[in-house]
C-alpha cells in the first residue's frame, strides 16, 4: 500500500504519553497513518468531523465523559468510519456495549503492543476483532455443534453453529437477534467470526457455505445433549 493510500488514524485519548506511544508504535506501519490527535471528548467530535479518518481509536474513559457516549455521539453525526475501543477496563463488562454503540473492536491496552495492528487490520476489512477471551464470553456456548469433519464445520462455536444454521435458513440478523436475546451487534461479531473461521471472501460465499450447513444439520441432526 502506497503512503498515499495508507488507511488514516485519528487517536482520541487525554493522555498524551499514551497517543505519542500508540503513534510510535504506529509509525513503521505501511498500511496506517496517524493523521491527527485528540485529548478531550469534544475535541475528539471536532477533529473527527473535520479530518474524517477511516478508523478512530478510542480510549473508553475520557476525562470529561464516557467514550460509549462519544460513539454514539460520532454516529449520530454522521461519522461511518471504523472505531476501535483501547481500554484499561474488563473486557467482560464493556466490550459488548463498545460494539452495540457503534465500536467494530475493543482491545485492552496492555495488548496493544502484540494486538494493535491485527486488530486495526481486520477492522479496517470489514470484520469485528475481539480477543479470543472476550469472543468466547460473548459466545456463551464454547462447544461445537457439529462432529469434527462435518464439511469443514467443526471449527465452529456452538453459538456460531447456531446462527449459521440461523442464516441458511434466511433469517435476517434482526430476526437472529430475537431468535437468541442478543443485540444486533453480538449477531455481527459472530457472523465476522464465522465469516472468517470459514474462509470466506464476501458475503455471498457466507450464505452459500450457510445453506450447505442448513442441508447438512438438517439431514445428519446433531446428536441429542445427555
Amino acid at each position: 500500500m502506497t503512503a498515499a493510500a495508507r488507511h488514516t488514524l485519528l487517536l482520541v485519548d487525554d493522555h498524551a504519553i499514551v497517543r505519542q506511544g500508540l503513534a510510535a508504535l504506529l509509525r513503521t506501519e505501511p498500511d496506517f497513518t496517524v493523521c491527527g490527535e485528540a485529548g478531550t471528548y469534544d475535541e475528539g467530535l471536532e477533529t473527527v468531523a473535520r479530518l474524517k479518518p477511516d478508523c478512530v481509536i478510542l480510549d473508553l474513559s475520557l476525562r470529561d465523559r464516557s467514550g460509549l457516549e462519544w460513539i454514539r455521539e460520532a454516529r449520530a453525526g454522521g461519522f461511518d468510519g471504523h472505531i476501535l475501543v483501547l481500554s484499561m477496563h474488563d473486557e467482560a463488562l464493556y466490550a459488548e456495549k463498545a460494539l452495540a454503540a457503534g465500536a467494530q473492536g475493543y482491545i485492552m491496552k496492555d495488548q496493544a503492543e502484540e494486538a494493535l495492528v491485527e486488530a486495526l487490520q481486520l477492522v479496517m476489512a470489514g470484520d469485528i476483532y475481539l480477543s479470543p477471551a472476550a469472543a468466547a464470553l460473548l459466545d456463551g456456548s464454547p462447544a461445537p455443534a457439529v462432529e469434527a469433519g462435518d464439511g469443514g464445520f467443526e471449527g465452529l462455536t456452538g453459538r456460531e453453529s447456531e446462527i449459521l444454521y440461523a442464516i441458511g435458513g434466511g433469517l435476517s440478523t434482526r430476526e437472529i437477534a430475537e431468535q437468541f436475546g442478543l443485540s444486533g451487534r453480538t449477531v455481527d461479531v459472530h457472523r465476522a467470526n464465522i465469516k472468517r473461521k470459514l474462509g470466506c471472501n464476501t458475503l455471498a460465499e457466507v450464505l452459500l457455505r450457510a445453506a450447505d450447513y442448513k442441508r447438512l444439520r438438517d439431514t445428519h441432526p446433531a446428536p441429542p445433549t445427555l
